[in-house]
């Protein structure tokens, strides 16, 4: 299996640019009507999301709560204080929607699809990936907001967090639960069009992120902001991408884990969602002007993740391969 840059990539591209020519249409007030378009792409995204998601498939890896503990504990403890850290670091040197931006992509819950099949393609532990990478897309919908919240808080820019929760619950939640109760009926529907749900997902996230960039575009938020603090926070990306890897790998093999589970722990507790953290901007943020500069770094770390870790996961599965064949 290789991982090449896909359409999904050059869309998002494709739709900063088009915001950035076209914004009124995507603003607040315009014709396509963003805020009910908003809610009702976020709750059909987590609706697709709930018919998918078999419970059965978590079976085989529920027990191993080494890897569990490793992985939670690296999306969920070990890179939101790192985003703190950056925080108080970039502070000043960067605009406060982009540093903002950047603990929010250290909030965030880690992938389901790219981390499973980057670790069956290290010829990882699959069962234990699937199992934390779903269990992370769960337990994101509570623990995410609750980081974003301290963190705004301790910055000066506390919201609150009740009337969040509350649109987490009904957009978000409500239709994932809905999705899961009618599986057994849509379920086999869900497999046999598996890939034109992903379309719809991926089509319905680029809308999300064109309403976004259309807002911030619109009120001037990109004004000022040179390239030199894009590349700064692109830097700031690869290393996190770097340290994370580095730190989670070193605790697996204090732990004793097994190759395979180190490689699980490493993909799943490295990797954080664009696919969820779009649409839960969406609702955490809500009408946030500088919407385009919180989610530029989940842009720019989710291409860097499937490059990069696409690479590691080929070199590492190539290895064990022909360690097999001596």
């Amino acid at each position: 299996m290789k991982f090449k840059p896909d359409w999904f990539l050059l869309g998002m591209g494709i739709v900063m640019l088009v915001a950035w020519a076209f914004p009124g249409p995507g603003a607040a007030g315009g014709w396509m009507q963003p805020e009910l378009l908003t809610k009702g792409g976020v709750a059909l995204i987590f609706f697709l999301h709930g018919v998918a998601l078999s419970f059965a498939a978590l079976r085989a890896g529920a027990l191993n709560w080494p890897l569990h503990a490793l992985v939670q504990g690296s999306t969920f403890l070990l890179f939101p204080l790192i985003g703190l850290a950056l925080g108080a670091t970039l502070a000043g040197r960067v605009a406060p929607d982009l540093n903002l931006g950047l603990f929010y992509l250290c909030a965030l819950p880690s992938t389901v699809a790219s981390s499973v099949a980057m670790t069956a393609a290290a010829r990882g532990n699959v069962a234990g990936a699937v199992f934390n990478a779903t269990l992370s897309s769960l337990l994101g919908v509570v623990l995410t907001p609750l980081w974003v919240a301290f963190a705004m808080k301790t910055s000066g820019q506390a919201q609150p967090l009740g009337p969040v929760i509350l649109d987490l619950v009904r957009w978000l939640v409500l239709p994932l639960v809905v999705g899961q109760l009618l599986r057994p009926w849509l379920g086999a529907w869900a497999l046999r069009n598996k890939s034109r749900i992903g379309l719809a997902d991926r089509a319905t996230i680029l809308m999300l992120v064109y309403t976004s960039f259309c807002d911030s575009f619109q009120q001037g938020v990109w004004s000022g902001h040179g390239v030199g603090q894009l590349l700064l926070i692109a830097g700031v990306c690869v290393a996190l991408f770097a340290v994370v890897m580095v730190l989670t790998a070193g605790a697996a093999r204090v732990l004793g884990f097994s190759r395979a589970d180190r490689l699980a722990a490493m993909f799943c507790g490295s990797k954080k969602t664009l696919a969820s953290g779009v649409p839960m901007a969406k609702l955490i943020f809500g009408a946030h002007p500088g919407m385009g500069l919180i989610l530029l770094p989940i842009m720019i770390y989710h291409t860097l993740q499937l490059v990069i870790g696409g690479i590691l996961a080929q070199r590492w599965g190539a290895q064990d391969e022909g360690a097999e064949h001596e």
